[in-house]
């Protein structure tokens, strides 16, 4: 059972890493001794060393690219806790969507378009990843240092293990509208369930609890795919 089970729940949840359309550019030298202080690529002047929107040179207004590796809770505005507001994250993506699509930067220096680019592309993964509770939850747990479960860790019951494959079989029969309602309405109750519990965990500090709710919400996520694929008009 184990065995079969790799190929509904093993591959780590995708996080990482961005793709950028282009090559960087190069950035402009500012001098030697300049490295303690961050300077604007475009004019040089010293910017004030910052965490989370997207920076303007208060000089020149230029783009500033992003950071190596930004917190993505900072980014969106939200406290770094696994309850989130859905509509306040909503409200956030929007405002810098609007300060930084490349839309906006067509007629600017390459540098800045290609930076325009980055933000972009990095907050409609930060959306992304704090808007579902599985990839958000993953997340959280990277932040602090927690590794995610693995197939091979399997702290999960023989009960849930065997749940799991029930429902594999189920879909992997021929295709019966009914059949794929009652699914979706299940995975749904188990999704919201399991939320629920991570939620708790989190809130508790009990960061190995959450590890595991979060390695059952793996499982019931890769069957949530494969009904959509299943439910594609063929």
């Amino acid at each position: 059972m184990r065995a079969a089970l790799r190929r509904l729940g093993g591959a780590p949840w995708p996080l990482w890493p961005l793709r950028a359309s282009q090559a960087a550019p190069r950035p402009r030298c500012v001098g030697p001794g300049s490295a303690p202080a961050p300077r604007c690529w475009s004019c040089g002047a010293a910017l004030p060393r910052a965490e989370g929107p997207p920076h303007f040179c208060p000089g020149c207004r230029a783009l500033q690219p992003p950071g190596p590796r930004p917190d993505l809770f900072r980014l969106m505005g939200c406290d770094r806790s696994f309850r989130i507001d859905a509509q306040q994250l909503q409200r956030r993506f929007r405002s810098l969507q609007r300060a930084v699509h490349p839309d906006r930067f067509g007629q600017r220096p390459p540098e800045e378009q290609y930076y325009s680019e980055q933000h972009s592309s990095l907050i409609n993964k930060a959306y992304q990843t704090l808007l579902n509770p599985l990839s958000r939850g993953l997340y959280l747990l990277e932040l602090k240092g927690v590794e995610p479960a693995q197939e091979t860790d399997s702290e999960a019951d023989s009960e849930f293990l065997s749940e799991i494959m029930e429902i594999n079989e189920k879909l992997a029969e021929p295709k019966n509208e009914d059949t794929l309602e009652e699914i979706e309405t299940l995975l749904k109750v188990k999704q919201e369930e399991l939320t629920k519990e991570v939620t708790a965990a989190f809130e508790r500090d009990d960061l190995q609890e959450a590890k595991k709710l979060l390695g059952k919400m793996k499982y019931f996520a890769n069957l949530e795919d494969k009904l959509k694929k299943k439910k594609i008009p063929s």
